[in-house]
């Protein structure tokens, strides 16, 4: 063998070794914190993290006549809107003309009924108790004719931004009545995150997603539940993965309409991998649910402005949105009209009333601004995104609870089956939806609840012996 062949044996010897230690380190998988700091407190300054009120107290939804009416003056005397640019719908943004037939709505055939809404909101069972210091509201819907322990699964029920407990209304009693399709009902527990709607937001930087499921998790044991199935989207789905993750033998199942796989380098090359030759990784009916991945990426891209701004100066556009309703509901609406359909872009109305009703969406936008919670809402991007928190790389690590993935056509990114069980090595459901968008438990409500049972009904049985 010549000197110039050894010489080349050599050097691919080198690259081997090289690239298998670059593999060794990009494969080092994270560990599970031992010691989770169930008592971190977040209330205001001067409090006892052990000073907590086990007491669970009824809320009612209930705002004075002259809250209302300021709205009604404010949404009156709202500046004057720049028209939109000839020839474009929402290309730019919440199209003017739209929106000022929305406010229009809003000022008087909606709060003109507010009672009527109010009472709407009403019709779960709300309460509040203290978890960490912090005012935690939640709703709850329980069959009170199933008395039989073993036929009532406990399911917490988690949103995201910009969406609230409302996203749940339509699903919330096909889950908690008695329906032929399933032997149980569900005791459905529907929390407002911390800083959202009714529940207290933090007093102190660090309120991550991965305190929050801590938080969660104290919250469904001062319920008397230490296992329990789990259901999210959006932040909901985020929490909800790092539930299974730090609290894996206490989670039933977990049910995402939002699946995220890993986030390490290796997941990454997977995907471009996927990306060149992807009829050898995915059924061909649902390739274009992830391919081609550049045009998803842009559209990513054309969606992120608000994710920037929020996790860097969540309070500098919250409080641009405070007290301004008509600027509230543009920030909020514009998600539900394009993360429904990327295609919404192009409609003069955005689409919002081919799935949902101004009511419902307005139900949403009103508990905002109820509540003055934007500005404590954005704040989860900023704590979520921080060095600290991503330095703990938890979705690195994969979990065993049995999980489900529903994959709607439009949400904002999908990951293929075969590298969430990477992280899922328990995936054990994922259904593909011909529509549907980000914010499926108010889009398609029946579709949804259909998956959930489907998933439950698989475990069901097995956790009942």
């Amino acid at each position: 063998m010549g000197l110039v062949a050894r010489a080349g044996l050599v050097l691919l010897g080198i690259i081997i070794a090289l690239g298998y230690q670059l593999y060794q380190q990009l494969s080092v998988t994270p560990r599970v914190p031992s010691n989770i700091e169930f008592y971190e407190y977040w209330g205001p300054e001067g409090g006892d993290p052990y000073g907590d009120s086990l007491e669970i107290v009824p809320f009612n939804i209930s705002y004075p006549p002259e809250v209302i009416e300021r709205l009604r003056q404010q949404l009156n005397d709202g500046p004057k809107l720049t028209p939109p640019l000839e020839d474009t719908a929402f290309q730019y943004g919440f199209n003017s003309d739209r929106l000022q037939e929305i406010v229009e709505y809003w000022r008087t055939d909606y709060l003109d009924r507010w009672d009527e809404r109010e009472a709407y909101l009403n019709r779960f069972t709300h309460f509040k108790t203290q978890i960490q210091g912090l005012e935690i509201h939640f709703l709850r819907d329980k069959s009170k004719t199933v008395i039989n322990p073993k036929r009532i699964v406990p399911l917490l029920m988690l949103h995201g931004w910009p969406g609230s407990v409302r996203e749940f209304y339509d699903i919330i009693p096909k889950l908690s009545n008695r329906t032929s399709d399933k032997e149980y009902v569900f005791d459905v527990i529907v929390p407002s995150l911390p800083g959202y709607g009714w529940s207290q937001g933090s007093a102190r930087p660090g309120l991550s997603v991965s305190k929050v499921a801590v938080v969660m998790k104290n919250l469904m044991a001062r319920l008397g539940y230490r296992r329990f199935y789990i259901q999210g989207g959006d932040w909901g789905a985020i929490i909800g993965n790092l539930m299974a993750i730090l609290f894996e033998k206490d989670i039933l199942g977990v049910h995402l309409n939002m699946c995220m796989g890993s986030g390490s380098p290796l997941t990454i090359g997977k995907m471009l991998v996927s990306s060149l030759v992807p009829s050898y990784f995915i059924e061909k009916q649902y390739i274009d649910f992830y391919h081609p991945t550049w045009p998803k990426i842009v559209e990513l891209i054309l969606e992120g402005g608000y994710m920037h701004l929020q996790a860097t100066k969540p309070d500098t556009i919250g409080t641009a949105l405070q007290s301004n309703p008509i600027g509230l509901a543009a920030y909020i609406l514009e998600k539900f009209s394009t993360w429904t359909n990327p295609s919404n872009r192009d409609l003069k109305n955005g689409g919002l009333e081919q799935h949902y009703s101004l009511d419902a969406l307005l139900d949403n936008v009103m508990i905002y601004y109820l509540t003055n919670s934007i500005t404590t809402s954005q704040r989860l991007y900023a704590e979520s995104f921080s060095a600290a928190e991503l330095a703990k790389q938890y979705e690195n690590i994969p979990t065993n609870v049995p999980a489900a993935c529903a994959k709607f056509r439009h949400e904002l990114f999908q990951y293929p089956d075969w590298i969430l069980k990477e992280h899922f090595t328990n995936l054990m459901q994922s259904n593909h939806y011909n529509d549907g968008g980000h914010f499926a438990a108010m889009q398609f409500p029946d579709v949804l609840y259909k998956d959930i049972v489907q998933f439950v009904n698989r475990l069901y049985r097995r956790v009942e012996e």
